[in-house]
């Protein structure tokens, strides 16, 4: 089924399949931060973020929102419907951390009234530079009609995850996605959900359970993404 390798960023391999409206994600162990200068590798990680995608995908799914996902075919595989990626970073932010704390002087912690909904221009050259709804349409990176539904999908899938990350007992901080288009025109979610691209702290005592144990040196990084896991299979 794996043909070649269509593409290859930081973190997975896209390989094409004998369908053309069907792909496989590979999920590789490699760790990137801070736009890739720091780099290691994370020993399981592959394998964990992609158990952790499939639960996450399947549970919004069952919820309304449309995936990219089709099915897990191994520990490190997925088979995935084709889509065109939107050129955007999609950012939620429910509680104040990472670069939000030193753009707009906000103390780490600080629940948000609402949640702030951020765009980033996926641009490496750029460093991935924040950007507003004017500066995504001007760039024909989005139409007006797919970036209402990335929004309408966005915060859907915060209070989704929310109350289903509130459930094991933690807070879901933030989080980054990405969205495609489908052949047929479908805006999708697409790209993974896991402790690399959000925020875990644990609601009792704060303790981080996602990829900032890695920027941080705070040691114990697969314990965490194996607890996320143990969490939302328990």
């Amino acid at each position: 089924m794996k043909q070649h390798l269509l593409y290859e960023g930081k973190a997975k391999q896209i390989y094409a399949t004998e369908n053309p409206e069907q792909v496989i994600m590979y999920y590789k162990d490699d760790a990137t931060a801070f736009n890739g200068i720091k780099k290691s590798v994370i020993t399981d990680k592959g394998r964990l973020n992609a158990a952790i995608t499939q639960e996450l995908f399947t549970y919004l799914a069952a919820n309304g929102i449309p995936t990219h996902l089709i099915e897990q075919l191994s520990e490190r595989e997925q088979l995935c419907h084709t889509v065109t990626i939107f050129p955007l970073e999609v950012i939620i932010r429910n509680i104040a951390a990472g670069s939000i704390t030193k753009r707009l002087a906000v103390k780490e912690g600080t629940r948000f009234q609402q949640p702030i909904f951020e765009l980033c221009y996926k641009n490496d050259d750029l460093g991935d530079p924040l950007i507003n709804d004017d500066h995504a349409l001007a760039l024909g990176l989005i139409t007006p009609t797919q970036l209402s539904e990335v929004k309408r999908l966005t915060l859907a899938i915060n209070t989704l995850l929310q109350h289903r990350f509130a459930e094991v007992g933690i807070d879901l901080v933030d989080f980054k996605i990405e969205f495609g288009m489908k052949q047929d025109g479908t805006v999708v979610l697409a790209d993974e959900i896991s402790p690399d691209s959000c925020r875990f702290w644990e609601q009792t005592t704060a303790r981080k359970l996602d990829k900032d144990r890695f920027r941080q040196d705070l040691g114990e990084v697969t314990q965490a993404y194996e607890e996320i896991l143990a969490r939302l299979q328990a």
